[in-house]
């Protein structure tokens, strides 16, 4: 899943209208003519190649679009959880599906065509057969008309999902608006972070990566998710936040205690709660922000992104769990394989 999933870059073909895979296929075989030794074995070759790559064509088309859609097969994953939000996994299992059909009976159709034109000796019967070859093929194409349109939306809309790879050890970073998180993205991230589209957030997700000698990790800040109370949220919101919970190996929590943000302390304490309560399981590193304004001495750590002080000790508190993730990963990994 882990290497499908990377940058969400499925590979995903363009799909074909039911109209513009039957015209493909349809004028490929146009083209066909094939000599033989008398009027009806030209007739029946050319026939027969015609048949042959339009099936083909078809066939061909169709088991691509199934196997390069990505597999979601896995429970308790963040794709799945991300493709039921934004495609509706039913619905996109269901075309899948439909698709597969509709590669076998075209595939099983083409054979037994084969068969009959080989069989007969009336150049009537093969040109009949070849014509209700074209008629049913058509048929069946057209009968997964909607799925495919289905399909092709869906590619749209994973195209536009962020880059995001859950086989790569990733902090999530929480807290209300403007407590610096975007810039604490930016200060820790290798290189400027990508600001990609989310279908359920108010925002941009942003994406960063941080290097740690050959290793890779992901920082991700989602705005509009985790910066309110759960009870504020939408239903598509809340399943968002579900679905997050895959993706989150360590929580990074930032409070402002200067409360320059706009929102009371007393309020982002609350917030805090309510994601300890929903990431139950996830190391959550609390820290304070703009120290440069502020400091409680309560003995979070405490840094300013913006005047870089303390960042060193933030900096090496996020690599420690990360780390300690990657470590356990890769040991779940072996193990896994060793099965």
């Amino acid at each position: 899943m882990g290497d499908a999933m990377a940058g969400m870059d499925f590979k995903i073909p363009t799909v074909m209208t039911s109209e513009e895979l039957m015209e493909k296929a349809f004028h490929r075989a146009s083209k066909i003519r094939k000599n033989g030794t008398n009027a009806l074995d030209a007739k029946k070759k050319t026939a027969l190649a015609k048949v042959t790559a339009s099936g083909d064509i078809v066939v061909t088309a169709l088991n691509g679009y199934v196997e390069r859609f990505p597999r979601l097969d896995k429970e308790d994953d963040f794709l799945p959880e991300l493709v039921d939000i934004v495609i509706g996994i039913d619905r996109y299992k269901k075309a899948l599906g439909a698709v597969n059909w509709c590669a076998t009976k075209a595939e099983k159709l083409k054979n037994d065509t084969l068969k009959d034109i080989r069989r007969t000796k009336d150049p009537e019967i093969v040109e009949a057969t070849r014509r209700s070859f074209y008629g049913r093929l058509n048929s069946y194409v057209d009968r997964i008309s909607d799925d495919l349109m289905f399909l092709q939306d869906a590619k749209n809309k994973f195209r536009r999902l962020p880059a995001v790879d859950p086989a790569v050890p990733t902090i999530v970073v929480a807290g209300f608006p403007n407590v610096g998180k975007s810039n604490l993205v930016t200060v820790l991230s290798s290189a400027a972070p990508e600001i990609a589209p989310y279908p359920f957030t108010t925002k941009g997700v942003i994406v960063g990566h941080i290097d740690d000698d050959w290793r890779k990790y992901q920082i991700i800040d989602t705005p509009g998710l985790l910066d309110r109370q759960f009870e504020d949220r939408n239903d598509i919101e809340k399943q968002a936040v579900l679905a997050l919970r895959y993706l989150t190996d360590v929580m990074l929590f930032v409070i402002d205690p200067s409360e320059t943000c706009g929102f009371p302390l007393e309020m982002q304490e609350r917030l805090l709660k309510t994601v300890q309560d929903g990431f139950p399981g996830v190391p959550i590193i609390v820290a304070e922000s703009k120290c440069d304004i502020m400091k409680t001495g309560n003995g979070r750590i405490f840094f300013s992104a913006q005047s870089g002080e303390n960042m060193d000790v933030l900096t090496d508190r996020i690599m420690t769990e990360l780390r300690a993730i990657h470590r356990r990963k890769s040991i779940e990994s072996e193990a896994v394989e060793d099965a």
